[in-house]
């Protein structure tokens, strides 16, 4: 929920300066609102439903406001919480569940890399951030990171697939900053 006031204030989460914010929210976008578009014609027709019981109609109209600010809460987490290119390497986030930080001496490859992946299988040692059930950047580590999910679950990845809104932009600017590091 506090994406929501960021999301309001047009202010991204830890992003610097010198810092390059690469989004991905774009491609659930369509998604997020038309979700929040059915939630808010359901808590109308509730309400004159059980516009007769009070107690129900108040319980009700809470739940479905709380479904809104759910839906709209968790877009604006993508919106601001961005992928980051920077001096201090890349930072792959997908919004406040995964916050990945790797060291640009670790980054052996960056591409872009249009995937679909599929959500049953898994691949030892790749992390796939999908986002609308794509991917579009792989990026290649020299050395293996943990990645901590949110449950606290680790996992060693080599290889990292994450989705961004224009990924040829991302890839120049990652690759432009291991060229400079170099």
């Amino acid at each position: 929920m506090a994406s929501l006031g960021l999301w309001v204030a047009r202010r991204s989460h830890e992003v610097g300066g010198e810092d390059i914010a690469v989004g991905y929210a774009r491609a659930q976008a369509s998604t997020a609102y038309g979700l929040v578009f059915v939630f808010v014609v359901e808590t109308v027709g509730v309400s004159f439903m059980l516009a007769p019981y009070p107690v129900a109609h108040l319980v009700m109209l809470l739940l479905d406001l709380y479904t809104v600010f759910l839906v709209l809460g968790l877009h604006a987490a993508a919106v601001t919480r961005p992928h980051v290119v920077g001096p201090g390497g890349l930072r792959v986030r997908r919004g406040t569940r995964r916050d990945l930080r790797i060291p640009l001496e670790l980054i052996a490859s960056a591409r872009h890399d249009l995937r679909f992946p599929d959500g049953n299988k898994s691949e030892d040692g790749v992390l796939e951030l999908a986002i609308a059930s794509q991917t579009s950047i792989t990026v290649e580590l020299a050395q293996p990171v943990t990645a901590v999910s949110l449950w606290g679950q680790r996992t060693e990845v080599r290889t990292i697939r994450c989705h961004a809104d224009e990924p040829q932009t991302a890839v120049a600017a990652i690759k432009k900053l291991l060229a400079s590091d170099s």
